[in-house]
Order: structure tokens, then C-alpha cells, then sequence
């Protein structure tokens, strides 16, 4: 057996996995990035400190990927939260459990992991290439585009890690698609996901309101009900409670023409309470002390209640209640894939085998995003990737070692 020479594509968390797996195992490793250095993607979620993963028990952490669950459980159950946590303290980079379950880094920043992973790949002999941009095959080979021109490169076994399509500034940018479905690779079209989605604000409520965060409310829809909160923007409503429902309100979407997300403004409230302490407010205060003082709703709470109805202040109390626990907010459209935190479609299941080598290409294996699986944030995002990747840069040894 030979030692076996691995080119890696894509310096994303995927494709760095993959590498550092590979080499690990005892292959060459080379790594091409289209972009001046690796790891932007990565360095830019942690900017608002670096969600890693999360620390819920293994069996709930699965449920998490929906329709994909069964197959990345075989990656997952091989690198999941824990064992995360573990190759994170390996490289010196020490985490915690906030209090939503959500693992970061103490220093919250993305970038001390990063530098002691790549001084990690670089002591394992990790060849890695920026600028290299894969511009498709030539023959057995990977074509590059580079600064100096086109670069023709030959390997024994090759890992695709170049991210789905919601992130083209940072080099993801979907354009592999055409690439492998030339070479009859079975693809689902992308789709956004964990994105905003564009309702009708009136001009009124959306100057006054954009940018302000709606907070302690619950919404429901097809994902089940969830707490958080919420942005208004002029365009619509984004953030973490929107992108817990974004699949499911995408689907409606795209099943039936119209999707509601449904608002509870007043979870800690029941239904009885709210409209017993209506009813208690004095009939000659305004609409707005009344909402106030009897359903603990003012500001943007209040406005999207105004905005969702035509007369609130006509409604009998029992009504305004159940329109408070239940308030149907209708959303138009997902914003664009560019947008998205991720996406969803990309090289179908059918398409692979259990090591995420394509069927129709031997020797070829794809991770991370690359895969048609989709996930809410809070970490499980990054997991799935780095987990995917470890399989394929493994598999992506086994078999270049076998020729």
C-alpha cells in the first residue's frame, strides 16, 4: 500500500477536518482555498463569539437535523458534542455551557482556535494552498484558477468541503453545482435556510419599528412552539426564534402560497389571566393602557398587534386575549439564499455512500454543506460539518491507501 496523496477543497471547518483526519491517518495532504486564507466563514461566526456546538444529551442534539438525522447519526455518534468539546481542549482552547445550552469558547473568539489548529495541520506536514479557486476536471485531475494561472493537480483520493451557497463573499458560493452535475452527480436545488422572510409592514409601523428586537414571546409553527425572540427589520422579521421556524415556514411556502408564523405576546400569561385582567382595566382608559396594565404589551409588542389587526381597539376582551396568545403573522417569502445562514439541497443522499463518497465519482468525497442537510443555529450547524468532514477525510485515506 502507498501513503496515499489527498487533495482537500475548501479551507472551510469541513475541509479542515478532513485534512486533519487524513493526515492523521497517514496520508499526503494538500488543502486549496479560493480565497487569501482559510477559515473566513469560521472567523466570521465567531464574531458574536463562536458558537460550537450544544450541550444537550446526544439523542435530542440528532433530532435536530430532521430528515438527514439518519444519516450523519453514524458521523455524529463519532464526533459529537462531547467529543467536540474534547478536541477543542486538545488544542488548548478551553469552552463552557452558557444558559441556553450553547457551547463557546472562553475567550468567545473564533480566532485562538483557529491559529492553533492550523499550527496543528502544519506540524502534521498539511500542504495548504490559498488562492486556488477549482474550476473543475481535467481528465483524473483538479483544475485551479490562480493569480499566476491555471494549475492542474492530480491526487488518489479527493475531498470536496466548498459549503453550500448563502455565504459568496466569503467563498461560498454554490458555483460547484454544474461541476459534479455534469459528471452525473445527483443534486436537490438550495434553498435558504435559518433566513429571514419578508412580511407586508406598513411604511408607518416599519420605520418606527425596524431594527428593534421583539423579546419573551413564543411562536409556533409546523417545528412546534418555540420561546426566544425576534427583529423587526423594513423587510420583514429575522433572528434566532425565526430561524428555529424557517424550514418549516419555507415549506409552507412552498407547499401551499402562504405560511403564518403564530405569536404568543404574553407566554407567561394563560389565556384566562390575560383576558380576566382586560376585563379588570377601566372601560375609559386608552387602548394602550389597557394592553398595558392588563397584557403587559407596549412598544413593539403592541405595534405588531396594531399592525396584525384591522380594529384591535374594537374587539371585545375575550377576542384581544385570544389574539394575544395567538397572534397570526403572515410571512411572504424567504429572503434570498445570499442572505441565509445556511441552505439547504446540494448532493442528495442517494447520491453518496456511507462514507460520503459520490457514487458516481469513486474516489471523491463531499462534507459539510456540501450535503443536502439543513439544521437551526445554536451549534449544530459547525457539529454536523467538522463531524461530516472527519468521515470523509478518514474514508478519503482508506481509500487512497488502497490503490
Amino acid at each position: 500500500m502507498g501513503k496515499g496523496r489527498i487533495g482537500i477543497v475548501g479551507g472551510g471547518p469541513a475541509g479542515l477536518m478532513a485534512a486533519e483526519a487524513a493526515a492523521l491517518a497517514g496520508a499526503e495532504v494538500s488543502l486549496f482555498e479560493s480565497m487569501p486564507s482559510v477559515g473566513r466563514k469560521l472567523l466570521m461566526a465567531g464574531k458574536s463569539g463562536l458558537n460550537i456546538t450544544h450541550a444537550e444529551d446526544h439523542a435530542a442534539l440528532l433530532g435536530r437535523y430532521g430528515a438527514a438525522r439518519d444519516r450523519l447519526a453514524p458521523a455524529l455518534n463519532g464526533f459529537g458534542s462531547q467529543a467536540l468539546r474534547d478536541w477543542c481542549a486538545g488544542l488548548g482552547v478551553e469552552t463552557f455551557v452558557g444558559s441556553s445550552g450553547r457551547v463557546f469558547p472562553k475567550a468567545m473568539k473564533a480566532s485562538p482556535l483557529l491559529r492553533a489548529w492550523l499550527g496543528r495541520l502544519a506540524g502534521l506536514g498539511v500542504d495548504i494552498r490559498t488562492r486556488h479557486r477549482w474550476t473543475g476536471f481535467g481528465g483524473e485531475s483538479l483544475l485551479f484558477g490562480t493569480p499566476e494561472g491555471r494549475v492542474s493537480e492530480a491526487f488518489d483520493a479527493v475531498v470536496l468541503a466548498l459549503g453550500g451557497a448563502s455565504w459568496p463573499r466569503l467563498g461560498s458560493d454554490g458555483a460547484w453545482a454544474p461541476l459534479l452535475s455534469a459528471r452525473g452527480v445527483d443534486l436537490a436545488p438550495f434553498r435558504p435556510a435559518n433566513c429571514g422572510f419578508e412580511t407586508d409592514w406598513s411604511p408607518l409601523f416599519a420605520e418606527r419599528f425596524a431594527g428593534m428586537p421583539v423579546k419573551a414571546i413564543s411562536a409556533t409553527s409546523a417545528a412546534g412552539t418555540l420561546p426566544g425572540e425576534f427583529v423587526i427589520s423594513r423587510w420583514g422579521i429575522e433572528g434566532s426564534l425565526v430561524y428555529a421556524h424557517a424550514a418549516a415556514l419555507r415549506d409552507a411556502l412552498e407547499r401551499d402560497g402562504v405560511a403564518d408564523l403564530v405569536l404568543d405576546l404574553a407566554p407567561g400569561r394563560t389565556l384566562e389571566r390575560v383576558t380576566r385582567d382586560l376585563e379588570r382595566q377601566p372601560r375609559k382608559a386608552s387602548f394602550a393602557n389597557r394592553l398595558r396594565k392588563g397584557a403587559g404589551l407596549d412598544g413593539v409588542k403592541l405595534g405588531l398587534l396594531r399592525e396584525a389587526l384591522p380594529e384591535p381597539g374594537g374587539l371585545d376582551n375575550a377576542t384581544l386575549a385570544r389574539q394575544i396568545k395567538a397572534l397570526r403573522l403572515p410571512v411572504r417569502r424567504p429572503r434570498p439564499i445570499a442572505e441565509a445562514i445556511s441552505v439547504a439541497g446540494g448532493v442528495t443522499w442517494d447520491g453518496v455512500d456511507e462514507d460520503f463518497m459520490l457514487k458516481a465519482v469513486p474516489g471523491l468525497f463531499v462534507a459539510g454543506e456540501m450535503l443536502d442537510w439543513e439544521a437551526p443555529t445554536g451549534g449544530y450547524l459547525l457539529t454536523a460539518c467538522l463531524a461530516t468532514g472527519r468521515v470523509a477525510g478518514r474514508a478519503a485515506a482508506r481509500f487512497a491507501q488502497a490503490i
